[in-house]
């Protein structure tokens, strides 16, 4: 996120939850550290994600921000996301918590 904050429902994934879980939470800080992991056919999910948002240039990417928890803890957290340009960030998980 470039700034402000940005509240999101996500699914959470944890290695102790195969499927994850919804949950919601808020981005408090600017993500720092992204990386693409996956681009176009790469993506295990590109047919979804066209049929229900639209064609676009689609990046799988990851991240670490603070995150608001639901609780109102705040926590440092490996976010990882899909975005399209024209089309915006999509789809946030939390996909492990980190250390300062």
């Amino acid at each position: 996120m470039q700034s402000g904050r940005h509240s999101v429902t996500v699914i959470f994934e944890d290695w102790r939850t195969p499927h994850g879980f919804l949950m919601h939470f808020e981005i408090v800080s600017e993500i720092l550290h992204v990386e693409t992991i996956a681009t176009g056919s790469g993506i295990r999910e590109i047919a979804r994600l066209r049929k229900f948002y639209g064609r676009g240039r689609w990046r799988k990417r990851k991240g670490i921000a603070d995150v608001r928890l639901q609780g109102r803890v705040i926590i440092r957290a490996e976010l990882h996301w899909y975005e399209a340009t024209g089309i915006g960030k999509l789809e946030f998980k939390i996909k492990r918590i980190v250390g300062d």
